[in-house]
């Protein structure tokens, strides 16, 4: 497998996150997770920002005439919906899902038909540049994705190449979720997977998770929130080693 980054760059007008987000410089959203079949589209973003940013990206989202992963110059008459899965202070966790139309094309569908099956996608959007890493099999087009992705984009949006790189297998140890967390933490993550927490869209939320276990919200909050931590900071953990051991 190897690791294709490369990032698109704005101008005033031509996007509108990346317009409320030149404006917020302290905002990011970063997928979470984005899925794509040759028919439609499917994602989950994380946006982190202040409580003046927040709102703003969220009624950019949610008003847009077309769906922003969409190349279409003009409202291509796709079928798109998004919701707010999740919100506080300082976050915003949101759900998006777009169906094509004839007219329609985005990155992810570009790269399905060039660089093949099995693609892996991450974006991350930060002011007027919107980045993406794309996991790809050994051997795809990536001159055929690239003259692609120039045909379907505006010339006013710029594209620069970041990194094309293999990617090498794990050199760490791989870890062990039971030895890491306490059985209560190990026993509510599996519940709440068990029930759903965890798919897109969320079948329960943690209030109607606690009454089926019958014990307070606060507690399995807290449950859950520090095994999710433990779990992120292991991998944070790993990855970085990974990270230097590329780098050397």
């Amino acid at each position: 497998m190897r690791e294709l980054v490369f990032a698109l760059d704005y101008e005033p007008g031509r996007n509108t996150l990346a317009d409320v987000l030149a404006d917020h410089p302290d905002a990011r959203v970063r997928s979470l997770s984005l899925h794509a079949t040759a028919e439609s589209l499917w994602r989950v973003d994380h946006a982190t920002g202040s409580s003046e940013a927040l709102p703003a990206i969220e009624d950019a989202v949610l008003t847009a005439d077309y769906y922003a992963d969409c190349l279409a110059a003009n409202p291509c008459g796709a079928e798109s919906e998004t919701q707010v899965l999740d919100r506080t202070d300082d976050t915003l966790v949101l759900y998006t899902y777009w169906q094509r139309t004839q007219v329609c094309e985005s990155i992810p569908h570009l790269a399905l038909e060039h660089l093949g099956d099995g693609l892996l996608f991450e974006t991350q959007h930060e002011q007027r540049r919107h980045t993406w890493r794309i996991i790809h099999p050994e051997g795809a087009a990536i001159h055929g994705f690239f003259d692609a992705l120039h045909a379907e984009l505006p010339s006013e949006i710029d594209v620069e190449m970041l990194s094309l790189t293999g990617l090498s297998p794990p050199t760490t140890t791989r870890f062990n979720v039971d030895d890491m967390l306490t059985n209560k933490q190990r026993e509510a993550l599996t519940a709440a997977v068990e029930h759903g927490y965890y798919k897109t869209p969320r079948e329960t939320n943690l209030g109607e998770l606690a009454e089926k276990l019958d014990m307070p919200r606060s507690t399995l909050t807290y449950r859950v929130r520090r095994a999710e931590a433990q779990i992120i900071k292991q991998l944070t953990t790993n990855e970085t080693a990974m990270d230097m051991t590329r780098s050397s």
